[in-house]
């Protein structure tokens, strides 16, 4: 891939929000892409005139949801430009109990987080989001829970366009391990000691699969950022806010560190 776009152009206009988001502070928007369908997404914009490093938000297998248009808002308030997308639609899991679900019944089916119909999805939506008014266009991020992290490392090795990675409650298959060589942009790893399938986790979001990928980074020498919540569940980010909070504060340092001049 190389960065070159996957398929054709998006186009992005104003939506309204979804029921239920109204107080939500961010624009709505919906990006339609022939043959992939129509996603809903929340853009959390910084204030001032830009432009602003942009980072887009992938959400995990339990669905698009309010959490996630939050974290967009914490993100703006740290001056990035923030773009929550629902990627794919509907949801499915243990993880589904923890958040408060946006329906967005156009957008594709969920893919597997490898997949090609995965790879043009989110190339699709890191266009969408350098283009957005106020986003420098060379500098995105891309910040993934779970199946969603998935998704964005695998984006990521085959050489998408974004200079920064943020990975929470990914999973690492050896697979992925096995090609950490080939990783070319700065990771951040956020990730529970105790993630489990019990709630929403699966058998390659194992701790010690985290930890054997960040080891597998650092040999191969490449940048590598890892914190580690003791006791931490694989949807804790959701579930406590000490957590959260922690999250987003190294979420917004590591950004700032690789996308901000």
């Amino acid at each position: 891939m190389k960065g070159r776009p996957l398929g054709a152009a998006p186009v992005v206009s104003a939506a309204s929000a979804p029921p239920g988001c109204e107080a939500l502070v961010v624009q709505w928007v919906q990006v339609a892409t022939p043959g992939m369908g129509i996603m809903l997404a929340a853009v959390g914009r910084p204030p001032g005139p830009g432009p602003f490093p942009s980072v887009l938000l992938l959400h995990g297998s339990h669905g698009f949801a309010q959490e996630y248009v939050q974290l967009a808002q914490d993100l703006a308030d740290g001056g990035l430009l923030a773009m929550a997308a629902s990627w794919f639609q509907g949801g499915a899991g243990a993880g589904v109990r923890f958040i408060t679900p946006i329906s967005s019944p156009e957008a594709p089916p969920m893919p597997d987080a490898s997949s090609l119909e995965a790879m043009r999805t989110v190339d699709s939506l890191i266009q969408a989001a350098s283009t957005l008014p106020g986003a420098h266009p060379d500098r995105i991020g891309l910040f993934g829970h779970s199946r969603g992290g998935g998704a964005a490392l695998n984006y990521s090795l085959q050489g998408g366009n974004v200079q920064a990675v943020a990975l929470n409650s990914t999973g690492y298959p050896r697979q992925l391990t096995d090609r950490s060589a080939q990783v070319k942009t700065p990771i951040l790893m956020l990730h529970g000691t105790a993630d489990h399938p019990d709630d929403g986790g699966s058998a390659a979001t194992n701790i010690q699969m985290a930890r054997d990928f960040e080891t597998a980074l650092r040999g191969a020498g490449k940048r590598v950022e890892a914190v580690y919540y003791e006791g931490g569940r694989h949807n804790s980010i959701f579930t406590s806010s000490t957590q959260r909070h922690d999250e987003v504060q190294h979420v917004l340092a590591f950004f700032r560190r690789h996308l901000c001049p």
